[in-house]
């Protein structure tokens, strides 16, 4: 009687167990598009050419709601790449032999209904965003240092980030950013 009473209980347990994990798998699938942003790093390659170091990198960039409803509204986002390179030391800390910095601006132009890619002084036009994010997430032959202070036997490696760059919004939109608001990504990377 008491082992009939025992396994009744371990049903009942077990579906209640069951029923709460389907509510909470139900309830991560309605909030699964909202967790679908950030940036995915496909690819990073550091490279040996013309007497340069040079750095290639493919991002996978997913912009959430409030991002891309900024953008609509006519607030700029900017972007920010940044690689150094470090030469390994065991004595002190690691010296930091180069170090390079590129911000993009992405703003919606809406006379021309376009999207406006610069950086530095140039800009490309784009007729929709998915075209511009996939120009600014794809970056090939990245000057980062000449070869010449790279010197043979040490060893070397490059950080890096990619990242939406929160400090250039306008001052009223920084007071309390949520998760919303937090895009990027670091690497760290050897250099053989």
């Amino acid at each position: 009687m008491r082992r009939q009473f025992l396994h009744q209980l371990l049903r009942i347990a077990t579906r209640r167990v069951l029923a709460g994990l389907l509510l909470a798998i139900a309830a991560w699938g309605v909030a699964l598009p909202a967790l679908a942003q950030g940036v995915e790093l496909k690819q990073i390659r550091l490279q040996r050419q013309d007497n340069e170091l040079t750095l290639d990198f493919s991002t996978r960039l997913t912009l959430g709601a409030a991002i891309e409803d900024a953008l609509h509204r006519g607030v700029p986002m900017y972007f920010n790449a940044q690689a150094a390179v470090y030469r390994n030391r065991w004595y002190w800390r690691d010296e930091r032999i180069a170090r390079v910095n590129r911000t993009w601006r992405l703003a919606w132009q809406p006379l021309t209904a376009s999207w406006r890619l610069s950086l530095g002084g140039l800009s490309q036009g784009y007729s929709s965003l998915s075209e511009a994010l996939a120009t600014l997430s794809r970056v090939s032959g990245w000057r980062l240092a000449e070869l010449d202070k790279i010197e043979a036997g040490e060893r070397y490696y490059v950080e890096f980030s990619f990242k939406l760059d929160n400090s250039q919004l306008p001052q009223p939109m920084q007071i309390d950013l949520g998760g919303d608001w937090k895009l990027g990504i670091e690497r760290s990377i050897k250099l053989e």
